[in-house]
């Protein structure tokens, strides 16, 4: 049957567009909207014993009240029309977790053999992170970062010395969180490895722009409804996804650029871009699956899948800012926020101490001040009849 829309992410951002969500908040709930449907009945095969599968872990990172609950509900609107999408609670422990994976027990059949195949296909959704993640809750994210890798099996042995099966994981996660809330729920060494280099980390500031009185017109309505129909439909894809040549051919050349090329060359984001590819890889397919039922991936879909992950990059080293063993990272971050909105090249010391008085004494202002000038972003000046000034270096480039 042919779908409604000519493409499915373009139709959910005309559906949203009248609404206060930021672009990329709206994009990426279409992005986790695909994947949630096609679960792990898709997938693509690369060599020996290597498949990649459509999950992805996505977190939209911004302060109250910058419309990533909305953009999230605008997806679960249309997702849970689909009962065959299976969703996780908000705030739900590993144990209960683990019970709705198996729960799931979809079966996935191919038309061409008649073979059966069982997947736990979950997608875990939830508007806040942190609340979902627990402080600190090593054992989470430890079963987080294994679910990631879509294992046949995945065994899981109770206090009580029972072992629970998983068979055929599959696990999507869409959350949002702030990232004050990041640095609360997250453990130090957890970054740059482990859970945070598996997330897609979409950072915004703001929204997009003030809708006093959202409306809902007649347009609306029939668009939800056909790309709820059209997500039933990508929901039904099964099977391997090819791709062509030309795929191929720009996604070798892509590897080869980003293996000397990094997005970040902070740390923080080691593991991030060890697993670029897989990331690719994914979005990828879910720039076929938004505009076709073929499953052949051609180099339109990877460029564009470039396009995507090039563009959520720009900002996604904002979301470890002042995360660091350091226990001023903190205030040299807000320190050099400060500084940038700075709309002179000249601030009193005083200025400085006086807006920073609640959060750092004077010992503390010192090291900051002594370490924001190693790192050459300021130069501390004294002038005689006027006082002493911070001096921002490079001020307006």
């Amino acid at each position: 049957m042919p779908r409604n829309c000519s493409d499915w992410i373009e139709g959910f951002m005309e559906l949203t567009e009248n609404s206060e969500p930021p672009v990329l908040f709206r994009k990426w709930a279409a992005i986790s909207s695909i994947a949630a449907a096609l679960q792990r009945k898709v997938r693509v095969d690369l060599g020996l014993s290597l498949t990649f599968y459509p999950n992805l872990y996505i977190v939209l990172v911004g302060p109250s009240a910058t419309g990533k609950g909305t953009a999230m509900k605008f997806a679960s609107d249309i997702i849970e029309n689909i009962p065959t999408i299976r969703l996780s609670a908000q705030a739900t422990s590993l144990q209960a977790l683990i019970r709705r994976m198996k729960e799931t027990n979809l079966t996935d059949i191919n038309v061409v053999t008649g073979d059966q195949t069982y997947h736990s296909s979950l997608t875990i959704f939830s508007t806040e992170f942190t609340v979902f993640l627990g402080y600190h809750n090593q054992e989470l994210i430890a079963a987080l970062c294994e679910w990631y890798d879509c294992h046949n099996r995945w065994t899981y042995e109770t206090i009580a010395r029972k072992k629970e099966e998983v068979v055929g994981v599959w696990v999507n996660l869409f959350a949002g969180t702030t990232p004050d809330a990041i640095q609360a729920s997250l453990p130090i060494e957890s970054i740059g490895g482990g859970l945070t280099s598996r997330i897609i980390f979409v950072v915004e500031e703001k929204r997009a722009k003030l809708v006093i009185v959202p409306t809902i017109t007649e347009k609306q309505l029939q668009l939800q409804q056909q790309l709820i129909y059209d997500l039933e439909a990508i929901n039904r894809l099964s099977g391997p996804m090819e791709y062509t040549d030309g795929w191929l051919k720009t996604y070798t050349d892509w590897c080869i650029y980003a293996d000397q090329h990094r997005p970040f060359y902070d740390k923080k984001f080691d593991g991030y871009c060890g697993r670029r590819r897989k990331h690719l890889i994914t979005l990828s397919m879910v720039c076929c699956a938004s505009h076709s039922d073929e499953m052949i991936m051609t180099s339109e879909d990877i460029d564009r899948a470039i396009f995507l992950l090039s563009e959520v990059e720009v900002k996604m080293g904002k979301v470890f800012k002042g995360m660091g063993r350091s226990e001023i990272s903190d205030l040299i971050s807000d320190a050099v926020t400060y500084i940038a909105n700075s709309t002179v090249p000249d601030i009193p010391l005083f200025q400085f101490a006086k807006y920073f008085e609640g959060d750092m004494d004077k010992f503390e202002m010192e090291r900051v001040i002594a370490t924001l000038e190693s790192m050459n972003t300021i130069k501390i000046v004294k002038a005689p009849g006027v006082g002493t000034y911070i001096h921002v270096i490079d001020f307006g480039k």
